[in-house]
């Protein structure tokens, strides 16, 4: 069988390329390997624990992508052969390709701890079978230890919590969320959480998982022994490129694969994309171990619609980390630079803050309270980075923000911005959080400049 695109794995990234490589070249023939008929929604996992009725209704619809004309082969792929152009599946079939797209994702990192390898020790694959153990496990236990404050860890936690159970968050520096944001943010995020019942323990490790036959607890590097039957290992991700070790395919720092602005490889007619991709921080072009399904989504729009020819031209030279989630019930959102990125970085920046509510008056009843971050470059004036909190609201204001970064937005542009509002919708326009936040940014400035406003 001879094909001309052939994409491995049929996560976001195998997905997106599959449907933009057929709504930009209709008459190539394009394919998509992946082992499970039936996938999961990566950032629907957490929510199978509580909020989902059902393991099925997160499964990744494939529909959309079939009725382009995109086929499926749902099989493993066990060699690939970049000098043959052809992939040889386990069932035995091969294929050839005239163009090829690894999107194989990434993997839980499995910690060397001692006692990791007892039954009720999990972590959170993006495999269906293996997470409808993991659901059941959690249904069943009393007292769960759920290892790694990132957004997985923060959000399988919560969703644990809320179905009943003892939970106990372990953090080994010293607040959750710390890749995304500053420790106001996280005390604010910590402070719910606890209220909530969550049981927080930052700043230690997990020095052994204990327990004979099965778990019964954990032992901190403090002394602390907690008792569970049930340990949830959720630490990170690494690139999935376990298939390309024979092959001499350019990797970064990191593990994961090179490939150029267009999504390009060292070996021709090989492209990769999401979480099997090595990618750059947006603003220090330094190595980021940073992976997301809207970063995953991006880069297979661009591989898709570059496979023949260059027709996207990429403007986004790197990774922004545009990050949303609800934490008991507080939305947190955050791009770009953290303050404490920007001053390990050497950046020169200034800070403007802001609280207002999303909605005008602030009396309506569904209105929420909302705080924003803003860091600026003190010369520039261009935005590094912004997080905030508050109303559900905040989850689609960060995507100013992510657009904004990209463009090089300006603390005058939020001055001079113009929007849209409504009582009823949005905070009103005399004291939207974005501009308050970027004037008083601006009042840094002027007074770092000439010494007065």
């Amino acid at each position: 069988m001879k094909k001309d695109v052939v994409i491995v794995g049929g996560g976001p990234a195998g997905i997106v390329t599959a449907t933009t490589a057929k709504k930009t070249y209709p008459d190539k023939s394009v394919v998509v390997i992946r082992k499970e008929r039936e996938g999961v929604i990566p950032c629907g996992i957490p929510y199978i624990f509580h909020t989902l009725p059902t393991l099925d209704a997160n499964n990744m619809p494939i529909k959309g992508a079939e009725d382009l004309g995109v086929g499926f082969v749902f099989d493993e792929v066990e060699e690939v052969s970049t000098d043959a152009k052809r992939v040889k599946l386990s069932g035995g079939e091969s294929i050839e390709y005239e163009k090829l797209v690894i999107a194989t994702g990434s993997q839980p990192i499995f910690p060397p701890i001692k006692g990791s390898e007892l039954p009720g020790v999990f972590t959170i694959a993006k495999d269906k079978e293996y997470l409808r153990t993991v659901r059941a496990a959690a249904k069943s236990a009393k007292k769960v230890v759920v290892v790694g404050g990132g957004f997985i860890g923060v959000e399988v936690s919560e969703e644990i919590l809320s179905d009943g159970k003892e939970v106990y968050l372990v953090e080994a520096v010293d607040q959750i969320l710390t890749a995304a944001f500053d420790k106001e943010f996280g005390a604010m995020i910590s402070e719910r959480l606890e209220k909530k019942g969550m049981k927080l323990r930052t700043g230690m490790k997990v020095f052994e998982i204990k327990g004979e036959d099965k778990v019964s607890g954990v032992l901190l590097d403090n002394g602390e022994e907690i008792e569970a039957d049930m340990v949830i290992l959720a630490i990170g991700y690494r690139p999935n490129v376990k298939l390309l070790e024979n092959i001499p395919i350019h990797r970064g720092i990191t593990g994961g694969i090179w490939a150029d602005e267009y999504m390009r490889t060292s070996i021709d007619d090989v492209f990769a994309a999401g979480d099997c991709v090595e990618h750059k921080c947006f603003f220090t072009r330094k190595p980021s171990r940073l992976m997301l399904a809207s970063t995953a989504a991006f880069e297979a729009r661009v591989a898709g619609s570059n496979l023949f020819k260059l027709k996207m031209i990429r403007e986004n030279h790197g990774n922004l980390g545009v990050f949303s989630t609800s934490v008991a019930n507080l939305t947190v959102a955050a791009a770009g630079l953290t303050e404490c990125t920007a001053k390990m970085e050497n950046f020169d920046y200034v800070v403007g803050f802001a609280k207002g509510v999303d909605r005008h008056p602030g009396s309506l009843p569904d209105k929420s309270e909302i705080f924003v971050k803003m860091i600026f470059s003190k010369n520039s004036g261009i935005l590094l980075g912004a997080q905030m909190a508050g109303g559900k609201s905040v989850g689609e204001m960060i995507n100013i923000i992510g657009l904004g970064l990209q463009k090089g937005i300006t603390v005058n542009d939020f001055l001079t911005m113009q929007i849209g509002s409504h009582p009823l919708l949005t905070a009103a326009p005399t004291t939207y959080p974005l501009t308050l936040a970027a004037e008083k940014a601006l009042v840094s400035i002027l007074a770092a400049k000439d010494g007065s406003i």
